[in-house]
């Protein structure tokens, strides 16, 4: 018997060998099958569209305002969606506080596998490159890809692309009437927020700056936008994060339904 350890090259399971067209043994519809039996939920779907307010300022304000209502077939272990009338669209579905590129894609994948049919994620954002005073709103044509979730659903790249270009187009143009700025550019997604070091800094800021959604958006075929509501230089000053009316919500909500708008248009 060999006592000497077994020195076999390092494995680097996110960017090695990967079938990435291969099916998941464990599917949302399972999770959402189990959580429906055992909480005893009906089965009902979720509106066709919803948002990631990973801030939760927007879930905040309709609960403050009453206007939100708990969506009694939502039945993600982990969260609660709160359904609620957008003038001009009709009924859509928040949900909160999903944080991270891990927890955004897990709620993602629940969402469509619940009846969504359009996901619009709108997060605060540090402003990297000026290009304007604070607070804008960054529609996301690709993602720096510093974070892990995205290689397990594309191949290795230094961006992720938005999965459909034709609908960004769209969405661009009812943005030109939103009362707050809305530019279109790339970002830079991390898992490590309070590791951003000004080398780290320069470096996206190189390469002309929500990998994770987008990457599960193009294989998956589902209609995805994600923003950047910009409204910080990361708290390099004080009174820095200040979103506006609401904390930033009315504006949210604007850019939401100019998203919708755009969708329907494209005939999706």
């Amino acid at each position: 018997m060999d006592d000497k350890p077994h020195c076999a090259e390092p494995a680097w399971p996110i960017v090695g060998v990967k079938d990435h067209k291969a099916p998941s043994v464990f599917r949302p519809e399972s999770l959402l099958r189990e959580a429906r039996r055992q909480r005893q939920l009906p089965l009902v779907a979720v509106p066709e569209i919803c948002v990631l307010d990973p801030d939760g300022d927007v879930v905040r304000h309709l609960k403050r305002t009453g206007a939100g209502r708990i969506h009694e077939g939502w039945a993600c272990y982990h969260t609660e969606l709160l359904a609620f009338d957008l003038d001009g669209i009709g009924e859509v579905g928040i949900v909160g506080c999903a944080v991270g590129a891990p927890f955004a894609v897990l709620v993602a994948e629940q969402l469509f596998a619940s009846g969504c049919r359009l996901l619009v994620s709108v997060t605060s954002a540090g402003q990297i490159n000026p290009i304007g005073p604070t607070p804008y709103f960054v529609l996301i044509d690709r993602a720096l890809r510093d974070e892990g979730t995205s290689y397990h659903y594309l191949p290795g790249s230094t961006f992720a692309e938005a999965p459909n270009m034709s609908l960004l187009d769209l969405v661009e143009r009812e943005g030109r009437s939103l009362p707050e700025k809305l530019h279109r550019g790339s970002t830079w997604t991390t898992d490590a927020p309070y590791r951003e070091t000004a080398a780290a800094i320069a470096r996206a800021r190189d390469l002309g700056m929500l990998a994770a959604l987008y990457a599960f958006g193009t294989t998956s075929n589902n209609s995805i936008v994600c923003f950047a509501h910009v409204t910080n230089s990361m708290a390099q000053s004080e009174g820095d994060f200040e979103k506006g009316e609401a904390d930033g919500a009315k504006a949210t909500l604007a850019v939401v339904a100019a998203t919708a708008r755009g969708w329907r248009s494209s005939g999706s």
